[in-house]
């Protein structure tokens, strides 16, 4: 940090769903002279000399890639939301059987489930409880391309009480059976930060 005064600055971003969107950001960052020391899902913290424009690039930078910055505590606590959502389906294997959603939620954030169901309907276009379902929906797509599981498997993965009930929220959510879904060119699925 040679010699000039540096800022750090925690970043608050929207839409990073993956990996990928941690390591193309590192990049991006890095490549416009802004120093990295960690970037995880929803967050990144920074250096840059404290007389320098490098602040006023970081839009630019992320809406480059799909990313936006997330300036309001509220906003935050969404985002945050749904980065444990993903967390909990896609990146854990929805431990559900263990851990209810909503409990896993207000460990995570800290604060009770009605303040979070509430908050996150206020910022966004569905329901908590649809947004997790709709989650659930794209990993389920996911475990049936990989062809690794029977669908018994992944409703108990998934945390569903049978293959019906299963079935019968794909159908209702996705307008086709889960035969029609592994039968067709499967082209149905969204990324994750465009579920609705």
């Amino acid at each position: 940090m040679d010699g000039e005064e540096q800022v750090q600055e925690t970043l608050m971003i929207r839409n990073m769903v993956s990996n990928c969107c941690s390591i193309l950001l590192r990049e991006r960052l890095e490549a416009a002279g802004i120093m990295v020391q960690k970037v995880q899902l929803g967050q990144a913290v920074i250096f840059y000399p404290r007389n320098s424009s490098k602040r006023e690039q970081i839009p630019g930078i992320l809406k480059e890639i799909g990313l936006d910055l997330i300036e309001s505590r509220e906003e935050v606590l969404v985002e945050q939301i749904k980065q444990a959502v993903i967390e909990l389906i896609h990146h854990m294997n929805n431990v559900d059987s263990v851990v209810r959603k909503s409990d896993y939620l207000v460990e995570k954030i800290g604060y009770s489930y009605p303040h979070l169901s509430k908050l996150f309907h206020a910022h966004e276009p569905v329901t908590l409880e649809r947004y997790v379902i709709l989650q659930k929906i794209e990993r389920i797509k996911q475990l049936i391309d990989n062809d690794e599981f029977t669908l018994s498997e992944i409703a108990f993965m998934m945390d569903y009480s049978s293959v019906q009930y299963l079935s019968g929220q794909f159908h209702k959510i996705t307008g086709m059976t889960v035969s029609d879904y592994k039968a067709s060119d499967r082209s149905s699925k969204r990324p994750l930060d465009r579920l609705f």
